[in-house]
């Protein structure tokens, strides 16, 4: 609308403002959907990640280990997705050969436990490894370090096919043993 004076009322004004922004704010949106997972996840602390298997039927989510006196340097939750299987994680790392060493567990008794009740409950065992989009294998870095794009737990999914997750009302679908980087926890 034009005034007398030929110029565009106050209201007008600010609508093509308004308007300017929320294109501005697509414009962001749209630009970073489609930027490469390796430069959103350098800008996320490994402590905060979440991968996902590329069939979409588990996460794993990164959480930050508080204590000091913490002999893991990770702590993690892997989902199987559509089950309420949640699955408890730990990185740790180890010595001759220096490796970065993990445990997935299901169904752990709480306190004090033994030995076989900590295999009774172990899913899965091994060294934990994160890759680069060039493909290369190194150990997985600390919890404060930028995330990883990719890891990688040889022999996860014929682990868990043969473990306690398995079965009736729970894990149904094995994942792949390279988890996707998908987000950044806040």
């Amino acid at each position: 609308m034009l005034t007398a004076a030929g110029s565009r009322t106050i209201n007008e004004r600010g609508g093509a403002m308004l308007t300017k922004r929320k294109g501005a704010v697509a414009m962001m949106i749209a630009a970073l959907a489609c930027a490469p997972a390796s430069v959103i996840a350098a800008e996320c602390r490994q402590a905060n990640a979440i991968y996902a298997d590329r069939d979409g039927a588990y996460e794993l989510r990164f959480s930050p280990i508080t204590s000091e006196a913490a002999t893991s340097s990770h702590r993690f939750k892997l989902s199987a997705l559509k089950t309420p299987v949640v699955m408890d994680g730990y990185v740790m790392p180890s010595d001759d050969p220096e490796r970065t060493m993990g445990m997935v567990l299901f169904n752990c008794p709480d306190g004090d436990v033994t030995g076989a009740d900590l295999d009774a409950c172990t899913v899965w065992q091994g060294f934990v490894y994160r890759a680069g989009a060039d493909g290369r294998l190194d150990n997985l870095q600390s919890g404060n370090s930028p995330a990883a794009e990719k890891i990688v737990f040889p022999g996860l999914g014929p682990a868990i096919r043969q473990s306690s997750v398995w079965g009736d009302g729970k894990a149904k679908v094995a994942p792949w043993d390279v988890l996707d980087f998908k987000g950044c926890a806040q």
